[in-house]
């Protein structure tokens, strides 16, 4: 093993601990890794255990590696942090952990190497390569962590039923390894997952929502989700999901499962981007489904505002998530109100007026828009799913030739609402909002373009039916023609 130790930084901590004469190794994700074929040179996160201190092993260190180097230290859980370069050094003392029933604060206890691999989450996680100089390089593998990596499997140490209890955040860590790596979750490690899915209660929101993200970001999300039901997690985690589940049937009649579908919509996107916040949006924009969801003779299943309803729901979903509130909580609301609109126009006639509105409802995330409503196709047919695509193009090609031409994303109209109350000498009120929202809807369906003189001639005349007489003459030189003005809105 000693050709996966090639960055000097080992060469360094094996020196130090020779002259401290304490037993150290590396351990846990570099070593499984390496193992499954990553470059050494790629791993940037590494973990390191010492029978001894670790602050103490860490402080030396980073003296070794000099002034490039910067040192964390953290009292209160016994750890250090080095970060050298591109590479992030954890150092911890071994440890031995026992649990009370109803906390997830263990006591901890100094330990050997044995305790310290035997208290770790899963075989794959348990490995450990020695930095000691007589047996540098050698592997420590009790629990038999390659012979998983090679059939795949994700197995706990210990008794997986223990394990869990210990630490109910293992469960989520077990399906994120599964999804990232394609490994199959052992069938007694799984069972044990559905018996201690209560457990997951005792866990900080912010902890599950980090496991959360990082199932995310994998290529193929959606078998995460997958897993999270079958383990009986997802009710607890994400109920909103859950009340997705299942198909109904009227008169012969049913829907798709909603659940199924919406995890296809995911991976599909996830093939396309790797942006969370887009992810996100693809994981809720049916949510309100189930809400909305009703059957109505010679119609069919309906879901009737599930855009608006969804979008609605999108603040106290992230809220109960603590993800964050800002500018990304909108994004995602806004792409959930908005999912459905590229599909209508994808099979109707794309009129200039309807791409317009598109663009200036969408915005700057339009492109992501297109983007989760393509991912949306999830039809087994290939001839249908050709056609959306089609359709989809063409939309696309509607929304470039009218930007072009109109400008209409994020556009303010040419004349603001302080030029209204200059031209009428009006405070303000009502009659300005009118007057505001006429001129922008004329631009939107293209009976005037967006500039300064038709919309100053369209204003006048829309006035004279609200009772408003010019007192102000605002002249065009005051504008460029197309080019937008300070608005009040």
């Amino acid at each position: 093993m000693q050709k996966y130790l090639v960055h000097p930084v080992f060469g360094i901590i094996s020196e130090v601990v020779e002259e401290r004469r304490e037993e150290t190794w590396v351990i846990g994700g570099f070593v499984r890794d390496i193992l499954l074929d990553k470059s050494p040179e790629d791993v940037q996160d590494i973990d390191i255990v010492v029978v001894g201190s670790g602050i103490g092993l860490a402080e030396k260190v980073r003296q070794k590696l000099g002034k490039d180097a910067s040192l964390a230290v953290y009292k209160n859980f016994g750890t250090a942090m080095i970060r050298h370069g591109n590479l992030e050094l954890e150092f911890v003392g071994a440890r031995k952990e026992s649990y009370r029933r109803n906390s997830r604060k263990p006591i901890v206890e100094n330990g050997t190497l044995e305790d310290d691999q035997r208290r770790r989450d899963f075989t794959i996680n348990a490995m450990a390569i020695s930095l000691n100089k007589d047996t540098y390089g050698d592997l420590l593998d009790p629990f038999n962590g390659q012979d998983d990596l090679r059939k795949k499997i994700i197995r706990t140490p210990l008794d997986p039923e223990e394990t869990f209890s210990d630490d109910p955040l293992r469960m989520l860590r077990g399906i994120r390894f599964a999804t990232r790596l394609g490994f199959e979750i052992h069938d007694k490690t799984f069972e044990a997952i559905k018996k201690a899915n209560s457990r997951i209660r005792i866990v900080s929101q912010e902890r599950i929502t980090g496991e959360l993200n990082k199932i995310m970001e994998t290529t193929r999300p959606g078998r995460g989700f997958r897993l999270l039901d079958a383990c009986g997690l997802l009710q607890i985690i994400l109920p909103e999901l859950h009340r997705m589940k299942g198909v109904d049937e009227v008169e012969g009649i049913h829907h798709k499962d909603n659940f199924l579908h919406t995890l296809e919509v995911l991976d599909n996107l996830a093939a396309k981007s790797d942006d969370p916040w887009l992810r996100w949006a693809a994981l809720f924009h049916d949510v309100a489904k189930p809400a909305t969801k009703k059957f109505e003779p010679g119609t069919g299943w309906t879901f009737h505002a599930h855009d608006f309803i969804g979008a609605k729901m999108i603040p106290g979903i992230f809220k109960r998530l603590k993800l964050p509130l800002n500018d990304r909580m909108k994004y995602v609301r806004k792409l959930v109100r908005l999912h459905l609109r590229p599909i209508v126009l994808s099979q109707e006639t794309v009129t200039d007026s309807a791409v317009r509105r598109l663009i200036f409802d969408a915005g700057d995330e339009i492109e992501d828009l297109m983007t989760l409503c393509e991912a949306d196709i999830t039809s087994k047919n290939e001839r249908t799913v050709r056609r959306h695509l089609k359709n989809f193009a063409i939309v696309r090609k509607k929304i470039v030739e009218i930007e072009e031409k109109d400008h209409v994303r994020n556009f303010q109209p040419p004349i603001s609402g302080d030029d209204i109350q200059y031209i009428f000498g009006i405070k303000p009120g009502r009659e300005i909002g009118i007057l505001k929202n006429a001129i922008k809807e004329a631009i939107l369906d293209g009976k005037i373009e967006n500039r300064f003189e038709p919309a100053y001639r369209m204003l006048l005349e829309e006035a004279k039916a609200l009772g408003l007489k010019q007192v102000n003459s605002l002249e065009a030189s005051r504008h460029q023609d197309g080019a937008p003005v300070e608005d009040d809105r």
